[in-house]
């Protein structure tokens, strides 16, 4: 399951891409500090951009913790999709990458190996997530994951559930059907590197 991904994103390419859906982004708390994550991880904090009032006709970007605390304890990172009809809280959770961890082929490795996935041909995408507001943490968002598509599959189980550009509206449009959107890429969507 995904616990780690890379956010690089300038303010305002975020500003000029996410333009391209038309729905205007506003930022209530004030522009978030955009400074490059090159690694976050759970219980970090970083931006997610959600639909004002449970719609599309405006999106506000705001910075939030990455899970919430689930049973016994256990942060709630990653949240299943499969079998759900997800409607309210839904978020967009902007990245450059994120990690994969394997088994390393060296018996004498300490560490597992990294793996970074990025969307092919796209400088940066989003992850659909959720958010929701718990007593001890306040709001916090996780990751939702799907099946594996091939692109994954050699290296994990699960996936996070990767939005390019054309899903991004449909995403926060809580009529659209999550299990529309919550489907592996195709082959060759997403490039993969080692970078450890």
């Amino acid at each position: 399951m995904c616990n780690e991904a890379a956010r690089r994103i300038a303010i305002d390419e975020l500003r000029n891409d996410w333009g391209e859906t038309r729905i205007p982004l506003v930022f209530p708390e004030g522009v978030p500090n955009m400074a490059p994550l090159e690694s976050f991880r759970i219980t970090d904090p970083t931006i997610i951009i959600r639909g004002v009032d449970g719609g599309r006709d405006e999106a506000e970007c705001l910075t939030r913790r990455w899970s919430w605390p689930g049973a016994g304890g256990r942060p709630v990172y990653n949240f299943r999709s499969d079998g759900r009809d997800v409607r309210a809280g839904r978020c967009l959770i902007p990245v450059d990458s994120f990690f994969e961890f394997t088994k390393s082929a060296d018996p004498k490795a300490k560490r597992k190996d990294k793996w970074a996935f990025r969307l092919a041909g796209h400088d940066w995408f989003c992850i659909a997530g959720l958010w929701r507001k718990d007593a001890s943490v306040g709001e916090a968002f996780t990751m939702l994951t799907c099946e594996p598509g091939p692109d994954i599959a050699p290296y994990h189980s699960r996936q996070v559930v990767v939005l390019g550009r054309d899903a991004w509206a449909d995403w926060l449009d809580p009529s659209v059907p999550s299990a529309d959107l919550c489907q592996p890429l195709p082959a060759g969507s997403l490039t993969v590197a080692q970078v450890r």
